[in-house]
């Protein structure tokens, strides 16, 4: 399979999963969400169609599955690959690099609880 820039592991990554959204469907899948409605509600407000476009990116990428898990209307489950829960530590270096870099991070155990969006 041809590089997209260069065999460089960065550009590659990045050209994967370096957009806006991608790594936070990750995070919160790695979180136990599973449904598109529980991502919809991510804190960060993510917009269904980039939403609907990012899932089908990552499971295009080998990042993600979905199973349906209702028939009327047909519903899906996504779930990690091995591929995509090896994510996990780039996450982990990232959250470690912003709580000790950007003032004021938090993570998710330490916020305040959100009322569900509206739809």
């Amino acid at each position: 399979m041809p590089f997209m820039r260069s065999p460089c592991p960065i550009a590659n990554l990045l050209d994967i999963v370096g957009d806006k959204w991608s790594l936070l469907v990750a995070r919160d899948l790695l979180r136990g969400r599973t449904t598109y409605g529980q991502l919809i509600d991510s804190p960060e407000r993510i917009p269904t169609n980039i939403l609907a476009d990012r899932l089908k990116r990552l499971e295009k990428a080998g990042i993600i599955t979905r199973s349906p898990y209702q028939e009327r209307p047909v519903r899906y489950a996504y779930k990690l690959t091995s591929k995509g829960r090896d994510l996990a530590d780039l996450l982990w270096a990232v959250t470690r690099w912003a709580k000790r870099h950007v003032p004021g991070t938090r993570t998710f155990h330490e916020m305040p609880v959100r009322p569900r969006r509206q739809r």
